[in-house]
């Protein structure tokens, strides 16, 4: 059952992956480009950590996903939040209809 369940997580997660690489084609600017990596990705590396976890042994080894997944939070949110800064002091504008 736990093998099921760690496989659901994973595959979730790279469903996430995937719409978050359709979203950075597909998007018309960097702002809306930035807002889907920043969501989809954070949360796809949180599924695919959660499912390894939970095949993981060793309890240092799950430790470790979850720092990984902590950093990555942190910084994904960080160089998202100064890219879209740098856009807008380089004259770069929200896309509007």
């Amino acid at each position: 059952m736990t093998d099921a369940i760690a496989l659901f997580l994973i595959l979730l997660g790279l469903l996430f992956f995937f719409s978050g690489t359709v979203g950075l084609l597909r998007f018309p600017d960097a702002f809306t480009r930035l807002h889907a990596l920043s969501k989809a990705d954070t949360l796809a590396l949180g599924l695919v950590c959660a499912g390894l976890a939970l095949q993981a042994d060793d309890g240092l080894l799950r430790a470790k996903l979850l720092l990984i997944w902590l950093l990555v939070l942190i910084s994904g949110a960080t160089c998202s939040s100064l890219i879209a800064r740098a856009a807008l002091a380089h004259g770069i504008r929200p896309w509007q209809r």
